[in-house]
């Protein structure tokens, strides 16, 4: 079977009209497919009239679709096929359709959509709810996933409405009465949350609509809603003989009882897939690069890694819209799909300071935020003396959009080779490149702010304090700092080059005990103040209280790809570019651009939220106080 790139519904047609090529159906219902997946009708949206296209090829329109409102049980459509006069490669085309449609070969159909921002919910037992999609096309197709897609042919003009009966509940296959495949009691929990959570969303899109104009339901829209509150209800007890099942079935299920190494002994087989995390996300690409803009070549790819990472072909079926790879459309949709996009985050921020560092002070973007810069004046009163009026000091701090991007250029070579080792490549780049440079900008003392592009570093313009070589007095100077300004210690972090942690935590007493025994080069603490490294943090300790630190992030990467393109192929290309540059075509030769963009900000309201040491190299020799034999340890690194 060709897998679609899109999700096979129902269809049951209630009427065909031979002379003009119409019929009418129930497109869409929040049944559970073969898949796993249920669409949501009333999160669903379209732009009337859609394509209807012959098995998802774009290239084979055959007509348009109108879509009618949509009812709890599903969205109804009306498709036409135009009649053409003289032959041609459509006629025969929409011809062939329309046979196989009389005929009943062809009995299904497919809805070609797109996810919207968060419109995925995943339920307990692994199944996906497609809460909000945006429907693009329709598409007759041959074998259909969902188990009740099949058409209903009822060779008559009778008049046909979304109300009209039949349509209101959910499509019955001709084959009903043969035996069906029996639900599991997962599957028809499921079934059942995802037709309640419908219906329960069509009475409170009722009661919200009649609110929103200041009137009570009328007539109409009483019944529906009363008739929809009993459906409710049957669901709720149906769910609770469900659960109790299922429990029942729990409650006396045998565990298989391993019999001793030999013959006859039962394998406990596990499979579990071991890729490095942010494989699927680089394969999204891989794939993507490799079919040149073709959503099917891209599926078609992406089938082969189905056994280790199947989410990559869900997500090219489910985001990807119509288009080319000088299209932005499908490469926009690339970043909507949290899934994927949010194994590559989870890999990027710890890899960065800003990712390590727990409870910086999260904002929106375009934020201005209220920030006190001066206390009240307070003191004793004495008895009938006039109490001092005082004021609060007020300014504010602002967080605007701002991006970090990148491209990447690839030989088309390696694009086409896919193998382990391209994946490594584009991964590790991505990760690394943008770690490296954020972590710089956010901590270097000479990074100053440009406006209405990027922020200044959290150390910019501040005065440093000139290390000591003893780590310990550095690290109290820090504190001493914090403490005079009234900056609480809770919580507060040390942020130093993973050479310097290193250090400390190979530095011995004369006992050869560790003095720093819970810091290393992945960090760690010192007596509860936590310690993120870096090596860009070069010989400077800087630390900093993130409750005072304020930090936007919208969270996801944006990937664009383009073979046509032409780049100054130079990290600091001149802006506005002149008649010395040179560009360099990527379709001349044979390369392909990917732009990575991460929207990210940062603000340091007030000067006493970061205090920093500068020139500190540690060593790993402690020496040993004299007078006492040595028996006491001093906290003194000789630089």
């Amino acid at each position: 079977m060709q897998p679609d790139a899109n999700l096979d519904t129902s269809l049951v047609v209630k009427a065909l009209d031979a002379e003009r090529r119409t019929f009418r159906g129930v497109a869409t219902t929040p049944d559970l497919d073969r898949q796993g997946h249920s669409v949501d009708p009333f999160g669903a949206t379209f732009a009337n009239p859609v394509p209807l296209l012959w098995q998802h090829d774009q290239t084979k329109p055959i007509g348009t679709v109108t879509f009618f409102p949509p009812t709890a049980a599903g969205i109804a459509f009306e498709a036409s096929m135009p009649v053409l006069e003289g032959a041609g490669p459509l006629q025969d085309r929409i011809n062939d359709a329309w046979q196989s449609i009389k005929a009943g070969i062809v009995r299904g159909v497919s809805i070609g959509f797109r996810v919207l921002e968060d419109g995925i919910e995943r339920l307990a037992n692994g199944t996906l709810r497609l809460r909000r999609t945006e429907i693009v096309e329709l598409s007759l197709v041959t074998i259909p996933a969902n188990v009740h897609a099949s058409i209903s042919v009822v060779k008559s003009l009778a008049a046909f409405r979304p109300d009209s009966p039949g349509v209101a509940g959910p499509p019955r296959s001709p084959g009903a009465k043969d035996a069906p495949r029996m639900q599991t009691i997962a599957e028809q929990i499921t079934t059942t949350e995802a037709s309640r959570s419908a219906k329960a969303a069509r009475m409170v899109g009722l009661m919200t609509a009649a609110a929103e104009a200041g009137r009570t339901l009328d007539a109409s829209e009483t019944e529906e809603f009363d008739g929809l509150d009993v459906e409710v209800k049957g669901y709720d007890e149906s769910l609770v003989r469900l659960r109790r099942l299922e429990g029942l079935q729990v409650a006396g299920a045998v565990p298989i009882t391993p019999k001793a190494a030999g013959p006859g002994a039962i394998p406990f087989v596990r499979v579990k897939s071991n890729v490095e995390p942010g494989t699927a996300f680089a394969r999204v690409c891989m794939a993507t690069l490799a079919a040149n803009g073709n959503k099917h070549q891209a599926i078609e790819i992406a089938k082969q890694w189905k056994s280790s990472t199947p989410e990559v072909e869900l997500y090219l079926k489910a985001a990807m819209a119509p288009g080319s790879t000088t299209d932005p459309v499908w490469a926009g949709a690339l970043a909507t799909m949290k899934n994927v996009t949010d194994e590559f985050i989870a890999l990027l921020r710890p890899a960065t300071i800003l990712g390590k560092i727990p409870n910086l002070r999260k904002v929106p973007f375009n934020v201005s935020v209220p920030v006190q810069s001066a206390g009240g004046v307070y003191g004793w009163v004495g008895q009938g003396a006039p109490k001092p009026v005082t004021k609060l000091g007020f300014t504010t701090a602002s967080i605007g959009i701002a991006k970090a991007a990148g491209i990447i250029v690839l030989t088309e070579e390696l694009v086409r080779t896919s193998s382990p080792d391209a994946e490594s490549i584009v991964r590790a780049d991505m990760i690394a490149g943008i770690a490296q440079f954020l972590d710089h900008q956010f901590i270097d003392p000479a990074i100053a702010a440009v406006a209405n592009v990027s922020p200044a570093s959290i150390t910019n313009g501040l005065t440093p304090i000139t290390s000591t070589a003893n780590p310990l007095a550095d690290i109290h100077a820090i504190i001493a700092a914090f403490s005079a300004a009234n900056v609480a210690l809770r919580g507060v972090t040390l942020i130093m080059s993973e050479t310097n942690a290193l250090t400390l935590g190979m530095v011995r007493d004369p006992q050869g005990n560790r003095a720093f025994p819970n810091v290393n080069a992945d960090g760690g603490s010192i007596d509860g103040i936590n310690v993120v490294t870096s090596n860009v943090a070069g010989t400077n300790v800087i630390g900093l209280q993130p409750q005072l630190v304020l930090y936007a992030d919208d969270g996801g990467v944006t990937i664009d790809v383009s073979r046509e393109a032409s780049l100054q192929m130079d990290s600091a290309p001149m802006n506005p570019a002149d008649a010395t540059v040179v560009h360099t075509s990527l379709w001349q030769n044979n390369l392909v651009g990917l732009r990575a963009e991460r929207f990210i900000n940062w603000n340091r309201p007030i000067p006493v939220a970061v205090a920093f040491v500068s020139g500190a190299t540690y060593t790993p020799a402690f020496v040993a106080p004299s007078g006492n034999g040595g028996a006491t340890r001093r906290g003194s690194a000789a630089a």
